[in-house]
């Protein structure tokens, strides 16, 4: 053995001193403490070996969505799973696309709370890495496609941590400023119990002065199955049902009483999560603006009440007039800094950096003419595609390629398909009669959202 050092010396160490024998003919009394040390390290290391095994069988939750996978794919004629593969993410992607697709009224122009759960009950592994750590991931990709789907929107972001609502971030237009809100995850560190009272109290005070034509919502993440309230709970509820606030949660331990109460009085949406991916669906299905008929007829208390059906108001807008980079400086009055480029409110010419938003000075609304084109589409959405079912509905003269992306159709025809697919992978508009490759079908009514063929 190497010589050990103590002190700043080397002491020699023997390498027989290490090796302990024991002979037949020693003294009993000697050999005694050695076997029975022995024998209880080999009960130890059993009794190690036997948890270890035990540990080993048990699964982790983010496993439970494969579990017994290979069951539910079946093997092409070649032994290939390529098929069954694109047959399993089509009829997945099919799925959203079965949402009717008639004209339904909707607000365009949407202000949102999102109500983050920062208690130290998101500190659970059972979704990896932490509730907490999936929960702020999933909440910068749910605003990055929210923005992407309603531009004239705005989101604010209040945090429930113990036992006080904390407001995170202001209420903004710009997906950049809020995103920035929840960058650093030392500052969102989970303590404490969460409040429901005081968040929503919090949020519903941020949106007391917004105007009657623009929606108030609340989007509650919630993973604690306890709230620390100082009053009741149901008058804040009323009080909301009054404001017209829509509340939706998504729970990620389990359904709560007063958390579903608070979505049905106010005509929102309650999902309880089963594991990541059905998390990451129920709060992207929160993103399209919900339908201003529904919302309305479950606002009145009395359940033969009717809620009067409110008029169309004209609202005032202003098109800015965007400065290039080599403009003069000038000072924006949104920031106070001195900037080039920007945006020049119609109104009262003053400078902002980013649309839309509302001018500081005169109050206008400025929004550009791309972000009512975009918001425009879930107003009137794309119709939804048929699909090829048989042989019989494809005619002698049909092309063999897809009309909007020219990929030709595959020639061998699908064995196994369900829910809505073709097996001859064509999707024909009702309105054109051209045919769409499902990714191109896809594309068109969760991208484009206009019908390359008729421009429907």
């Amino acid at each position: 053995m190497p010589p050990r050092r103590d002190d700043d010396k080397f002491i020699a160490v023997d390498d027989s001193d290490s090796d302990i024998s024991v002979d037949d003919d020693a003294d009993p009394g000697l050999s005694k403490n050695p076997k029975s040390k022995g024998k209880a390290s080999d009960s130890r290391r059993k009794r190690d070996k036997g948890k270890g095994k035990a540990k080993d069988t048990q699964a982790y939750t983010w496993e439970a969505s494969y579990t017994r996978s290979w069951e539910t794919v079946q093997e092409d004629e070649a032994g290939s799973l390529q098929a069954a593969v694109d047959d399993w993410m089509a009829r997945g992607r099919r799925r959203r696309l079965l949402a009717p697709s008639t004209a339904i009224r909707r607000t365009i122009i949407r202000h949102v709370v999102l109500l983050l759960d920062l208690s130290a009950a998101m500190m659970d592994r059972d979704m990896r890495p932490t509730r907490f750590d999936l929960m702020l991931q999933y909440s910068r990709e749910f605003i990055a496609e929210w923005f992407d789907q309603n531009p004239l929107g705005q989101i604010g972001i209040v945090g429930m941590r113990a036992g006080i609502g904390e407001r995170i971030g202001e209420m903004s237009g710009n997906p950049q400023e809020v995103l920035k809100h929840i960058a650093d995850r030392h500052k969102l560190e989970p303590t404490g119990e969460p409040s429901l009272q005081n968040a929503i109290e919090m949020a519903r005070s941020s949106m007391s002065h917004l105007p009657t034509h623009s929606s108030r919502e609340i989007i509650i993440v919630f993973g604690s199955l306890t709230t620390c309230d100082p009053g009741n709970i149901h008058d804040t509820l009323d009080s909301c049902v009054k404001a017209k606030i829509r509340i939706s949660v998504v729970a990620l331990a389990a359904e709560m009483k007063i958390c579903r109460s608070l979505c049905e009085k106010t005509g929102g949406q309650f999902g309880v999560a089963l594991n990541e991916g059905h998390f990451h669906d129920l709060l992207f299905e929160l993103i399209p603006p919900p339908a201003q008929q529904a919302s309305l007829n479950r606002l009145g208390s009395a359940p033969n009440s009717r809620a009067p059906n409110s008029s169309a108001d004209l609202m005032l807008m202003g098109f800015p007039t965007r400065l290039p980079d080599t403009a003069p400086p000038g000072l924006c009055v949104c920031h106070s800094e001195i900037k080039s480029e920007g945006f020049l409110c119609p109104r009262c010419l003053a400078k902002v950096c980013d649309v839309p938003t509302d001018c500081d000075v005169c109050g206008l609304m400025i929004v550009s003419s791309p972000h009512l084109a975009r918001s425009y589409h879930h107003l009137f959405p794309v119709k939804a595609y048929d699909a090829v079912l048989t042989e019989d509905q494809i005619s002698s003269n049909a092309p063999k390629v897809c009309h909007a992306c020219s990929r030709p159709f595959p020639t061998q025809t699908a064995t196994h398909t369900s829910e809505g697919l073709s097996p001859y992978g064509r999707y024909r508009c009702p309105d054109c009669q051209n045919d769409f490759c499902s990714e191109c079908d896809v594309f068109v009514h969760e991208v484009v959202h206009c019908c390359p063929g008729c421009g429907k």
